[in-house]
């Protein structure tokens, strides 16, 4: 493994010759923290209270959060604009109709407001809401140079624009849903360019570590003494194995267990077959013939090994004392 990571991660793995590419990326997978189970549950404060959530619930709550932000906004906005309404009407009727010119002979500034409240609200009925002392005192700061170059037209103008920006608001607010849409759509118009996601939502197949182990290993039996492992190397040889493997073996008494392959392993004298042991293989059958102690009768098998319980040992005969295999064969491929 070399690992060349600098500002992009970058980790190449140089293969022995004859490793197949594809078995050691699921051995990867089935060795190291290429793939790790992450709980998606978060603690959360929800109402002064932590909560456990899942990724659902967190998103729905976060949805919920932000339309409710979103509303917040939007009756904002709508305060601004029905203000900025509000005070073009003011100052179109207090220019237009020539309320100025009523206060040129105010002698105090109390007479000045006084004057204005009377003369706007006049026009009360065009209003949205009640002239306040705070209207007057804004009219009160519009300058000459202003009043001389007011234009009516374009001041008809401008209120239509906020009418019309008015009514979207309140459509919006009467229907946030498409607007929180539109909302997330700009997010990703604006911020998503570079940032596209890498990765792929796809299910892994199960990868099971004893079919992807490396054979680093080499099983060896002692027979007469019922030893097998890889540490016998002295006694004969059966085949390479992994070090997590496990092991089928049959004796001559009739008995079977599977074990898991160790360094110096006791699995009782007169061992007739040992390999590795393929969980549900079915396409591996085993051929026996055995003779009962008892009746010294002979029968013949012939069966599939799949399930069964690791370091169990198993009685294929009839159980009698001193029962015998005569004969057997370990068929890869179902041979009879």
């Amino acid at each position: 493994v070399i690992d060349n990571t600098a500002k992009d991660v970058e980790i190449q793995i140089q293969l022995a010759p004859g490793v197949s590419p594809d078995i050691t990326m699921d051995a990867l997978y089935a060795f190291t923290d290429c793939e790790i189970s992450i709980s998606p549950n978060a603690c959360v404060i929800v109402g002064d209270r932590p909560q456990f959530l899942g990724v659902d619930d967190l998103l729905r709550l976060s949805v919920d959060y932000t339309r409710e932000l979103l509303k917040q906004e939007l009756l904002i906005r709508k305060g601004e604009l029905e203000e900025n309404w509000h005070f073009s009407s003011l100052e179109k009727i207090f220019i237009e109709k020539r309320i100025y010119r009523d206060i040129e002979e105010c002698e105090t500034f109390e007479a000045v407001i006084d004057t204005i409240f009377k003369g706007v609200n006049k026009y009360r009925k065009q209003f949205r809401r009640d002239v306040t002392e705070d209207d007057v005192l804004k009219l009160t700061e519009i300058r000459i140079k202003r009043i001389s170059k007011y234009d009516s037209f374009k001041a008809d103008e401008l209120m239509v624009k906020i009418e019309a920006e008015l009514e979207q608001v309140n459509a919006d607010l009467s229907d946030l849903k498409p607007y929180q849409i539109k909302y997330y759509e700009n997010l990703l118009k604006k911020y998503g360019k570079g940032r596209e996601r890498k990765t792929e939502i796809k299910i892994f197949d199960t990868i099971q570590a004893n079919q992807v182990a490396i054979a680093n290993q080499k099983l060896y039996v002692n027979r007469a003494e019922g030893f097998v492992g890889y540490g016998l190397k002295k006694d004969e040889y059966v085949c390479d194995c992994s070090d997590i493997d496990d092991i089928i073996i049959f004796r001559k008494d009739g008995k079977m267990q599977v074990s898991k392959v160790q360094d110096k392993l006791f699995v009782g004298k007169d061992i007739l077959y040992v390999d590795v042991f393929r969980k549900n293989d079915e396409r591996k059958v085993y051929n026996l013939i055995y003779m009962d102690g008892k009746t010294r009768i002979s029968y013949a098998k012939r069966f599939n090994v799949m399930g069964i319980t690791r370091d169990k040992e198993y009685d294929l005969t009839t159980g009698a004392p001193n029962s015998k295999v005569l004969y057997f064969t370990a068929n890869p491929n179902s041979e009879a």
